[in-house]
């Protein structure tokens, strides 16, 4: 889209215009930001009215670009045109390489922990979100396995409790055999038939998680975040590999 101002006068003098304008013919100096349309009659009081009325004009228009027309004496024509100002392209994903996980076992074999694919896949979800939503992504292999967040999801998982939900919580959650909790805490997400993409998705639509995990507050500049997640598939007495626990927390480096 293209704004302009196009205005008539009688001058008897060179005249330059830019934007934002300042016109200066005489004892006549107009100062405007950009403007839509302004016009005045012929003849040098009408000149005045002209500079009032694109300054009249201008301040009900938004800035934009500077650009500039120069005009010489006789009766003129003013005309600036002026890009529209685009909004800025969202940030692009980006790829590459994320680090390892160990893939450890637990509770006789009952609980596996965090694998190599399962922090990839958290952090391609991770990244797909915040671009989708204009953030920039935080570089692949910023993206760490905690082994201190998957001690405590552990110890959820060995609860011998049959209720998948007993010690589920942040620190200060008992679990049904009241052994002393271990281990860090971090965002928690879970349950039947959960992965890491599915449990990414469910903190960005929490609004208290999505802004303590995701930090929509910091747009850009991310180069010195991290990410550390866990993840743990399965648990005592009876939970299948598709029952999963996983927490993270958006770090410094």
């Amino acid at each position: 889209m293209i704004r302009s101002i196009v205005a008539t006068a009688l001058v008897t003098a060179a005249v330059t215009v830019s934007v934002p304008l300042t016109v200066a013919v005489g004892a006549w100096t107009a100062t405007a930001v950009p403007v839509v349309s302004a016009s005045a009659g012929t003849g040098a009081d009408s000149l005045g009215r002209l500079f009032r009325a694109a300054g009249s004009a201008a301040r009900a228009a938004s800035s934009a670009a500077p650009a500039s027309v120069g005009v010489g004496e006789g009766s003129m024509t003013i005309a600036v045109t002026i890009p529209e100002r685009s909004a800025p392209a969202c940030p692009a994903d980006v790829s590459g390489s994320t680090n390892t996980a160990p893939s450890m076992t637990a509770g006789d074999g009952a609980i596996a922990g965090t694998s190599s694919a399962d922090l990839a896949q958290f952090a391609a979800s991770f990244n797909a979100i915040r671009v989708a939503n204009c953030l920039e992504p935080v570089p692949t292999d910023h993206f760490v396995y905690d082994s201190c967040m998957e001690q405590r999801l552990i110890w959820m998982a060995e609860d011998p409790s049959t209720d998948p939900a007993s010690a589920w919580g942040h620190e200060g959650s008992v679990r049904s055999d009241g052994l002393a909790s271990v281990g860090c805490d971090g965002n928690l997400a879970g349950g039947s038939d959960n992965t890491s993409e599915t449990v990414a998705q469910k903190w960005w639509d929490s609004p208290a998680h999505r802004a303590s995990l995701f930090r929509p507050d910091i747009p850009f500049g991310v180069d010195d975040v991290c990410v550390r997640f866990a993840m743990t598939h399965g648990g005592v007495p009876n939970e299948p590999y598709s029952f999963t626990r996983a927490a993270a927390r958006w770090t410094s480096c």
